[in-house]
């Protein structure tokens, strides 16, 4: 008497039967015809797991095994073991497919990284990178992108293609030694008794600009919270809140002191970097209506070279000059490193405000001594900068930069915004002048050194000196306010 059974085969699309038969042949073929038909069923299945695929895979098997799919069409009569692809999320998996490849071929130059394991080499190039960004400041895209960021671009370029290690020892050196000893070389001039006796009211123009800066930081970080980046996220707010109070060298101390993450770093750089070029463009064109002043003027600031920026080329220094310049900010940074470290200076968040703290105060107490010595620490600085630029691009993932980088764009494009139509339109009802609240604004954002630009291309020449004096201020104080703000306030959102 003929029985019927069940063969343990779940499918999507078939099932199957088959009477018994006692010929050993015959049910040898079919248990392999049944095992080769699972395995089609567990490939069908992890594939629509992920594309969502109606498959339909042919086979050589027996012609009285047929496989009954609910939907057969045209499309799936793809040749032996080739599945036919009607879902559209399965045109997108080659692309997944090849952007795991790149990031695994990234992932193997970085674990064996061209230079090997000399040292020399990651110098070699750091260094490299660093003359590259001041050099591209002389070409039209160089002076749009910064000398800082075009280091930091190739810094993370040589990284990610495998030339440099994601980290090493020179690295360390750098976040360590490098950056610290550069910070006093340029606050050499930071003499505040100066700043209060000569800037006038361009000063209070400056404190303005700063209470605005502050408040559109709250109203970025409102909109836009930053919640995506963890707790990087508003560590980042307060350094872009320095970067636009003082200036570059702001950013990097409030990001060393709160402990950012070097592709974080980056990424705010980049970000911030275009919204600084548009703002810029912006405040030359407010600028237009305002005229230069007149020839007798230009006498009435005494311009020092101690209070030029390097970038103007009028800064020379001997060797005894240079010399001592480093050793006395090795002398400050050790002071102001073994100050860190006293219970009730720990709330200043590390060395390099400690150190700020220390040179602000000698720079204050002996102008002529220690501003003697600002052309060669400003020079000096500049070069130990741009390294330490080149190790932030170094030490940085350009995945992480490209998702995180959006959301700072936005943050900092905001932030610049409030704080320009606060400066101007208080300073206006407060009776300040726009050329004031102008300047007094980019030395907020741009620092002293654009600061000065400004108004040399535009002919300011006896608000050149004051632009200088209160960007520099900004120097002095933007990293304290930012560490307090962001510890205060901003760690809340």
């Amino acid at each position: 008497m003929s029985t019927s059974r069940l063969v343990g085969v779940h499918h999507k699309t078939a099932c199957i039967t088959f009477p018994q038969t006692q010929d050993a042949a015959t049910q040898k073929r079919r248990k392999l015809s049944v095992a080769a038909l699972q395995g089609q069923a567990v490939g069908n299945q992890i594939l629509s797991k992920y594309g969502n695929h109606n498959l339909y895979v042919r086979s050589i098997r027996p012609s009285f095994l047929p496989l009954r799919p609910q939907h057969r069409t045209r499309s799936h009569t793809a040749p032996p073991c080739v599945a036919a692809v009607s879902s559209p999320a399965t045109a997108a998996a080659p692309l997944a497919s090849v952007a795991v490849s790149l990031r695994t071929q990234l992932q193997q130059w970085q674990a064996s990284p061209l230079v090997g394991n000399s040292e020399w080499a990651v110098w070699a190039f750091l260094l490299a990178a660093g003359a590259a960004g001041l050099w591209s400041e002389k070409t039209t895209l160089g002076q749009a992108l910064s000398g800082p960021l075009v280091s930091t671009l190739i810094g993370l370029a040589l990284s990610n293609l495998g030339v440099l290690p994601a980290a090493a020892p020179a690295y360390a050196v750098v976040n360590k030694f490098l950056l610290p000893l550069a910070v006093p070389l340029l606050l050499f001039s930071a003499d505040i008794k100066r700043v209060f006796s000569e800037t006038g009211r361009l000063w209070l123009a400056f404190l303005l600009g700063a209470a605005a800066t502050v408040a559109g930081s709250f109203a970025a970080l409102s909109l836009f919270p930053l919640r995506s980046l963890g707790e990087d996220g508003w560590k980042m707010a307060a350094a872009l809140m320095s970067r636009h109070i003082g200036g570059a060298v702001n950013y990097v101390a409030v990001s060393e002191a709160l402990q950012t993450s070097s592709s974080m770093v980056a990424a705010g750089l980049a970000a911030d970097n275009l919204i600084c070029a548009l703002y810029f463009t912006l405040v030359f064109a407010l600028a237009a209506g305002i005229p230069p002043d007149q020839p007798s003027a230009a006498t009435s600031s005494p311009i020092t070279s101690a209070a030029l920026p390097p970038e103007e080329g009028k800064s020379t220094f001997t060797v005894l000059e240079g010399s001592t310049a480093l050793a006395l900010s090795a002398a400050i940074c050790a002071v102001g490193s073994r100050l860190s470290k006293l219970p009730a200076l720990r709330v200043l968040g590390g060395g390099i405000p400690c150190m700020t703290a220390v040179v602000v105060a000698l720079a204050t107490l002996l102008p002529k001594q220690v501003g003697a010595l600002a052309p060669a620490g400003e020079a000096l600085a500049v070069i130990l900068m741009q390294v330490f630029f080149a190790t932030v691009g170094a030490s940085g993932s350009v995945a992480y930069v490209v998702t995180t980088a959006p959301s700072l764009f936005a943050f900092s494009a905001l932030q610049i915004t409030v704080h320009l139509a606060l400066t101007l339109g208080f300073g206006k009802l407060l009776g300040f002048s726009r050329r004031d609240l102008l300047l007094a604004s980019n030395a907020n954002v741009g620092g002293p050194s654009t600061a000065a630009g400004m108004a040399t291309a535009k002919g300011w020449r006896a608000s050149l000196v004051p632009a200088i004096l209160v960007g520099i201020f900004g120097y002095a104080t933007a990293t304290f306010l930012s560490i307090y703000v962001g510890h205060t306030f901003f760690r809340r959102f």
